[in-house]
């Protein structure tokens, strides 16, 4: 997103407190006049005053994520989940942005019983993570509601892309296999393989994110996703593994994630341009991205979800 509004002449400024990004991503706008980067934590409210004074857009991604720690560490969540949301509507709000757009999860839908799942779909969050991003999420729209910010939330489903995380905790698929190519080690798939995921590559949500920045519509959320869910085994079969082994099956997690784009597509303009197979290219070919990343076996998954199907298993 900041290559992006870089690229098109816009002064940036970074809010960061690097509990899970990385300074490396931003290496390329070192020395720019045009991008500052300002380390605060968006949850501390004393810190966070008056760093967006002369901002005319906002674009809220700063959040806690990942199922495990969520479920260990709840009060961390909605601190910076709920709490950090609060305080950057507040501050919004106080400098009067021209437009506000906050990254949503597609999490709060939990096990959707409607497949491409609609907006009009029930919240049911499994877990902390997806509750604090939908009670994050509800804020927004209610301070476009009652104090008439000019904020859109964006309801993202799985978003991939060469920079993602590559922390210690346990979580996304696709850091997790790109490790453990590196290291030469099978690929732990979970269950049968045959779970979907609506993957949507990161250009296309950077495109959603300025779509969104650009048009008129006030206090709604869009479903981003790609129109085309993909089974675990086909992303396997993309990465050319060797070998895999299978773990078991968690509560809470759907077999399929899939967006119902409809709304986005006809209100904003907005779809998914970058299909799978080139998703994937991409991925392998900033492979380097994960060599310092954890590599995952069966035996440290299971001590690392230990607490998720204590806490999420069926009673």
């Amino acid at each position: 997103l900041v290559d992006r509004l870089v690229s098109e002449g816009r002064p940036v400024r970074v809010v960061d407190n690097l509990a899970s990004g990385s300074l490396h991503n931003l290496d390329r706008h070192q020395g720019r006049d045009d991008v500052e980067i300002v380390r605060v934590d968006i949850a501390d409210a004393t810190q966070l005053a008056g760093v967006f004074t002369g901002a005319d857009r906002v674009f809220h991604l700063a959040a806690l994520a990942d199922i495990v720690p969520s479920i260990q560490h709840p009060e961390s969540y909605f601190r910076a989940n709920v709490d950090g949301t609060f305080n950057v509507l507040q501050q919004a709000r106080a400098v009067g942005v021209s437009r506000f757009v906050y990254a949503a999860s597609s999490s709060c839908y939990g096990i959707p019983d409607v497949f491409p799942t609609p907006e009009s779909a029930e919240a049911r969050p499994q877990y902390p993570y997806a509750l604090t991003k939908y009670l994050g999420e509800q804020l927004v729209l209610h301070w476009a509601q009652v104090y008439d910010l000019p904020a859109v939330s964006l309801r993202l489903f799985n978003v991939y892309g060469p920079r993602a995380r590559t922390s210690g905790t346990y979580g996304a698929v696709f850091g997790v296999f790109l490790a453990q190519m590196l290291a030469g080690k099978p690929l732990t798939v979970v269950g049968d393989g045959s779970q979907r995921r609506d993957f949507v590559f990161v250009t296309d949500v950077v495109d959603a994110f300025l779509a969104a920045a650009a048009s008129d519509v006030v206090g709604e959320f869009f479903n981003v996703g790609s129109r085309s869910p993909q089974s675990v085994n086909r992303l396997v079969q993309l990465l050319g593994a060797d070998s895999v082994v299978h773990i078991p099956k968690r509560p809470g997690e759907p077999d399929c994630t899939w967006a119902d784009v409809e709304s986005i597509e006809r209100r904003l303009g907005w779809r998914a341009k970058v299909d799978f197979e080139e998703g994937v290219k991409a991925m392998l070919d900033h492979i380097d991205h994960w060599r310092e990343a954890p590599v995952w076996t069966e035996g440290s998954i299971a001590e690392a979800t230990k607490d998720w199907f204590q806490h999420l298993g069926a009673r």
